[in-house]
């Protein structure tokens, strides 16, 4: 990643050239819709950056990869500017999944605030999804240009781990549903709505049976996909209780195959993209047990395996007995290397991060937090990080009182060198006062990530 450093250093050098008080007045444009001047252009690679700075500014910015597609209209936007946050960033149209190169663009991105505006007194990685995945690799490669990191909904395992996983359910689900199927588990084909449809449509008639829900069931406890899920218009479900079988494997039904953004849906298309990119598959499931894994799922969604299998007759010893005579999919190295300069978490903390995760994300499962968490417990920076949890349905599904209330403990930290209380309790104080809708903070108990990389030693 040396060209980002040489971009960052050569930002540094630009901006200390302009003093903030004598461009602060002068610098940007007033931004549409909001009371802030803005600076927008391009990055050396063609990737768009924007931001806006409020009149009165606190001397924080916020550093986002997918601000640039849209940030400036968005409620958090509009709340965080109130408070005299800078905003900005990138997006990631250029970069893809290409993680390195998008993390070097939000340090290129800072820069260029800074030759505008003047140097930051702190300068935050943010975001959501990939975005979260970026700012948690920023504060790894980036210490010394970023102040801090609030990953939201990232894929926290890395894109290793998290790819790993996201194999082992699809393979789980092909090898004990549709073995003799056409339906692709790798070499994703270019039609990609027509392959999402396939899996979806295959998986949804397989719901309609008993023995289908058993095994649905099954591959989705491997994969640590939640019990809980959004309905076809967004609307989340209502929570289980962890007795209820029926509505637990409901729920991780609908985190693979239902609501707006099935988990089926992203592990076709992004994995077809990272395919291209990398040139073949970079993930395997060599050496894996899983029926180890399953008994690393939550222990709602164990029972709920068990029970299922009794209901519709099945042998769950003979089916874990399946998955592991089935031959194994290996990594082509090239691609497995590839998606290995990326970005792996090895808890190399410098600056303080601040995670929030929701607890039925079915795509940035919540299960990779306790990877990342581990990782930085070993490395001994367990004292820089505080993960935090929302008990929500969907993916990167808060409220703008939600993040603001992540922010504003981030700025208190960074004010202070100390962390102040990020307990659920006063988080969701915070997120009502800042826009009136009653925070879901929780406290939560995370199962132990089963695709760890690099594993433990």
């Amino acid at each position: 990643m040396g060209t980002g450093i040489t971009l960052a250093a050569a930002a540094v050098v630009v901006a200390a050239a302009f003093p903030a008080t004598a461009q602060a007045a002068e610098a940007g444009t007033p931004c549409p819709g909001v009371s802030a001047r803005c600076v927008d252009g391009q990055l050396t690679d063609g990737t768009p950056y924007t931001f806006a700075k409020p009149a009165r500014w606190n001397g924080a910015v916020l550093v986002d990869l997918d601000f640039a597609a849209g940030g400036l209209a968005s409620p958090l936007t509009a709340s965080l500017l109130q408070r005299g946050y800078a905003v900005g960033g990138t997006t990631r149209t250029i970069t893809s999944w290409t993680i390195a190169r998008a993390i070097d663009n939000q340090a290129a991105a800072l820069g260029r605030f800074e030759t505008a505006f003047g140097r930051a007194r702190y300068a935050i990685a943010e975001g959501r999804s990939m975005g979260g995945m970026v700012a948690a690799g920023v504060a790894q490669v980036y210490p010394g240009r970023f102040d801090a990191a609030i990953p939201m909904c990232g894929g926290l395992g890395g894109s290793v781990g998290q790819w790993n996983q996201k194999l082992d359910t699809v393979f789980t689900l092909k090898t004990l549903l549709f073995r003799d199927t056409a339906l692709p588990v790798t070499g994703i084909p270019a039609d990609i709505p027509g392959t999402q449809q396939q899996w979806i449509s295959a998986v949804t008639s397989a719901q309609a049976t008993a023995a289908g829900q058993a095994r649905i069931a099954l591959a989705a406890a491997i994969g640590q996909l939640p019990g809980w899920g959004l309905a076809a218009d967004g609307t989340p479900t209502p929570v289980p209780d962890d007795r209820d079988v029926t509505g637990v494997e409901q729920g991780m039904f609908l985190a693979l195959a239902g609501g707006p953004l099935p988990y089926l849906g992203q592990a076709v298309s992004s994995r077809r993209t990272i395919e291209q990119l990398s040139g073949g598959n970079p993930s395997w499931n060599t050496g894996v047990d899983y029926a180890r894994q399953l008994t690393m799922a939550a222990p709602s969604q164990q029972n709920a395996v068990r029970r299922l299998y009794e209901r519709a007759g099945l042998d769950l010893r003979a089916d874990l007995g399946r998955l592991a005579a089935e031959p194994r999919v290996s990594a082509d190295p090239a691609a497995a290397a590839y998606l290995k300069r990326g970005i792996v978490f090895t808890g190399d903390l410098r600056i303080p991060v601040l995670t929030v995760n929701g607890t039925g994300d079915q795509i940035s499962t919540v299960a990779q937090q306790q990877s990342y968490g581990a990782l930085a417990r070993e490395a001994g920076n367990a004292s820089l990080l505080r993960q935090t949890y929302v008990r929500t349905a969907g993916h990167c599904t808060y409220t703008t009182g939600e993040q603001q209330a992540a922010v504003d403990r981030m700025l208190t930290r960074l004010r202070t060198g100390h962390w102040p209380d990020t307990a659920p309790g006063t988080m969701n104080r915070l997120a009502a006062a800042a826009d009136g809708t009653a925070g879901r903070y929780l406290s939560y108990a995370l199962p132990h990530f089963n695709r760890r990389y690099p594993a433990a030693h």
